[in-house]
């Protein structure tokens, strides 16, 4: 049995821990069994805290052609919903075609239907420190976690896979082993920090949407940190403080790339990195990471 971060706040599912109120069982096994997935399709896939937002948002502009109205004016998780989430599933099924689709969900729990479709996937990995340390303000922030007053304390249950969406490693390892199977486009948050500009040119190219150059501009002016931090449609700031109390930590902290090395101690570092190498010592792809 994973142990709880959170007596009551969670549910185990097939050996992943979700947020008890936002996902049921019943809600994971219908995406995961009876969810019909269409062949234009568009899944934002993320493990949380890698880019989620910042994804969804991109992927917003670039379906209005840069024109950032519906992104000020309608919430990111109304505008992509969850195919999870017990209260967002029922808008992903109404949209119509093309639909945009977001999951936290690890490759064996994702709708089966993928896997005979013709559907598009964006699956963005951040560098794992990173999310670490973004997992630990993040608990000041989520209602349903406890608050953790070291990051220290954080570590082992990140490397033990006993966090949200469990291990980062499957999470990761998962979807590596099927993108030759999937129509998949692997992105790092660590490339749309360093080039926004040439990863939306990307995510145009595989999407097939064309846009003109006015069009590539607001998508990229709209999608910086500093444009979705004031943005309450995106930031969370509308939430129930129950659920996200931005007062005690902004959903949206600093979208940096590399903030670990402020927190992490040597001895951190070096639990950390033995762990790393053993986990993913026979994944044949390197990120940008494995080479710092």
């Amino acid at each position: 049995m994973l142990e709880r971060m959170s007596s009551s706040n969670f549910l185990e599912y097939r050996g992943c821990l979700f947020p008890a109120g936002h996902y049921e069982i019943d809600s994971l096994e219908y995406a995961r069994n009876e969810f019909q997935v269409r062949k234009d399709d568009i899944f934002s896939i993320t493990y949380p805290k890698s880019g989620t937002t910042w994804m969804q948002e991109i992927l917003s502009l670039i379906r209005s052609d840069g024109d950032p109205n519906v992104s000020r004016t309608v919430p990111v998780w109304e505008r992509i919903p969850w195919v999870e989430v017990t209260s967002l599933r029922k808008k992903a099924e109404a949209q119509p075609s093309t639909r945009f689709i977001s999951s936290h969900l690890p490759v064996h729990l994702f709708p089966k239907s993928l896997f005979t479709s013709e559907a598009k996937v964006i699956y963005t990995v951040r560098d794992p420190r990173d999310i670490l340390v973004s997992l630990h303000f993040f608990s000041r922030t989520a209602g349903f976690l406890d608050e953790l007053d070291k990051i220290e304390d954080l570590l082992p249950k990140f490397l033990r896979g006993e966090v949200l969406f469990g291990s980062w490693f499957d999470h990761v390892r998962g979807w590596l082993g099927v993108r030759n199977q999937v129509n998949l486009l692997l992105l790092t948050y660590e490339e749309l920090f360093q080039d926004l500009r040439g990863s939306v040119l990307r995510i145009c190219n595989f999407l097939g949407k064309e846009l003109n150059e006015a069009a590539v501009d607001s998508v990229v002016e709209n999608a910086t940190f500093e444009k979705m931090k004031d943005n309450t449609m995106c930031n969370y700031s509308t939430v129930s403080k129950k659920h996200f109390d931005v007062q005690k930590s902004p959903f949206l902290r600093k979208g940096i790339s590399g903030d670990w090395k402020n927190h992490f101690t040597p001895a951190m570092s070096e639990s950390f990195d033995a762990a790393y190498k053993e986990a993913m010592k026979d994944v044949n792809f390197k990120f940008i990471w494995d080479q710092c």
